[in-house]
């Protein structure tokens, strides 16, 4: 059966330049093949959506992370994936930060989010982790939680699953499907997230990915 990353095969593809890294988008997730549908992997997921429909340049390593340059909305952006594991994901984006010389606001972080279905995801300016560890790290590093998140609805966990049990779970076919429709709001999110228009994408896409 076709999974997610067949989807992308259809995804029409963006341009690029060769302008100042302005923008970093952080996609949280875990390394290995292990996790890579696995539920705690939306930003991971939502990387590799973001590199094809804005024909970014080759994965790289950098910042302890695996790292893209493209064109969004007009403005150059990073898109990374820190190999550091989740709990540790703060440590990459503050390198790549202090590298660029860009404040903490230049930073939209994309992570799974257990307290929606798949399908259904919310935007935010700045706030508290909710749980989520990456999201803690990053917070931690940067010494502040004044920065733009998506949060993707990875599931909401059901009773006889353990936490983490049900994050390192697999989707099933139907929520990779609604997780891929959630992808393409995302990526219509960030420049007007990317322009300070965050309360307009919040009102546009928050609570669906339709």
């Amino acid at each position: 059966m076709a999974d997610i990353f067949d989807l992308f095969k259809k995804i029409e593809s963006g341009g690029a330049s060769h302008a100042p890294i302005t923008r970093i988008v952080a996609c949280l997730g875990n390394p290995g093949a292990e996790y890579v549908t696995t539920r705690h992997n939306c930003g991971f997921i939502c990387a590799d959506y973001l590199v094809q429909k804005y024909n970014a340049s080759p994965w790289k390593v950098r910042f302890k992370a695996l790292c893209a340059e493209c064109t969004i909305g007009g403005v150059r952006t990073l898109i990374m994936k820190p190999q550091t594991y989740m709990n540790h994901s703060g440590e990459a984006v503050r390198e790549a930060l202090d590298f660029y010389k860009l404040e903490p606001d230049a930073v939209t972080v994309i992570c799974d989010d257990i307290n929606f279905e798949c399908g259904r995801m919310r935007i935010r300016k700045s706030g508290s982790d909710g749980g989520q560890r990456g999201l803690r790290s990053i917070i931690t590093h940067l010494n502040t939680d004044a920065f733009p998140r998506i949060r993707l609805g990875a599931g909401q966990k059901p009773e006889k699953y353990d936490m983490a049990d049900w994050v390192l779970s697999k989707f099933t076919a139907e929520e990779q499907k609604a997780l891929f429709e959630c992808l393409g709001c995302a990526a219509e999110a960030l420049p007007l997230i990317f322009e300070g228009n965050t309360e307009l994408a919040m009102s546009r896409f928050n609570g669906t990915g339709k």
